[in-house]
């Protein structure tokens, strides 16, 4: 196990990613450096009113403390109790056109250490596309370069990280999915560490690759206020389900992690409306009907 390697790539990962969106943008991305009092510390990057983002976050963070919390060891519970040591990147881009998806990435390390013991590491992350007016040639792309991520480590990988994604990302009060999915993996320490970390490289790697083509090809489309309001509504899934449900939201302020940083996930422009149902022969209903639904789209 080398941790200090893990945190060269990510530092270097959230490097090469901000850098590639400011060039997408044209903006810049703020830099927030923090330190967390009971340990640790990062660097949140951030967007906010630029051509192309209405908000996006780009977090490094690595922190430590002496109890794991309940989030990261309610999988594992024989591992409560212990002293850990955490870090990763975590992204999310909320684009301001409507035809533009939302996306989010993580990549994160954690190891458990109890005195007298060896340590107990895994690597978890993944990546989720969450659109607002489907495209049959984004989805596939999208999940198509997830796929290619993974194949280098084996071929079962991507059909079960893929159902991971379906049934992680999927709001159980409304019966209904975040997004189109992608691939989502947890307390993964398979074969060794070599293996293990190479498979969260390949997929922080891969995250450009999925994403920044399908902003390239849908940022100039035409949009009004309809779609920007049903956008906005939309949005309002993505916030239920990162307080509710999502175990990154919920380790960083179980954890006394920064607020802000974690927080920025959270779209500036959402709203919430009655009972509302699209029109039927829509394309806000066929959003539903085709992509937020499980498909193989590879």
């Amino acid at each position: 196990m080398d941790a200090e390697a893990v945190a060269a790539y990510l530092t270097g990962l959230q490097a090469r990613i901000v850098g590639a969106l400011e060039a997408l943008d044209g903006g810049s991305f703020r830099s927030d450096p923090w330190q967390r009092p009971e340990g640790g510390g990062g660097l949140t990057r951030v967007i906010e009113d630029g051509a192309v983002f209405e908000r996006g976050g780009v977090n490094y963070a690595r922190v430590r403390g002496p109890r794991l919390p309940p989030s990261a060891s309610a999988a594992r519970p024989e591992l409560a109790g212990r002293g850990f040591e955490a870090m990763g990147v975590s992204l999310v881009l909320h684009p301001r056109n409507p035809y533009c998806p939302t996306v989010h990435m993580n990549v994160r390390f954690i190891c458990a250490t109890r005195e007298g013991e060896a340590p107990v590491w895994w690597f978890g992350g993944g990546m989720d596309l969450t659109p607002y007016y489907g495209f049959e040639a984004d989805a596939r792309h999208f999940h198509a370069t997830c796929k290619r991520a993974l194949e280098p480590f084996g071929a079962e990988y991507h059909a079960r990280f893929k159902k991971w994604c379906d049934e992680y990302f999927f709001l159980k009060h409304r019966g209904e999915p975040r997004g189109i999915g992608g691939i989502f993996f947890d307390d993964f320490a398979e074969r060794d560490f070599d293996h293990s970390f190479a498979l969260l490289r390949s997929v922080g790697d891969h995250f450009l690759t999925a994403y920044a083509p399908i902003v390239e090809q849908r940022r100039a489309l035409a949009y009004g206020e309809r779609e920007r309001e049903f956008q906005a509504y939309r949005r309002g899934r993505y916030v239920e389900f990162n307080l509710v449900y999502d175990r990154g939201t919920l380790f960083g302020l179980q954890s006394g992690g920064r607020t802000e940083s974690i927080l920025m996930s959270m779209p500036p422009r959402v709203s919430w409306r009655y009972d509302w149902k699209p029109a039927a022969g829509s394309p806000e209903e066929a959003l539903s009907r085709d992509f937020l639904v499980a498909r193989d789209w590879v």
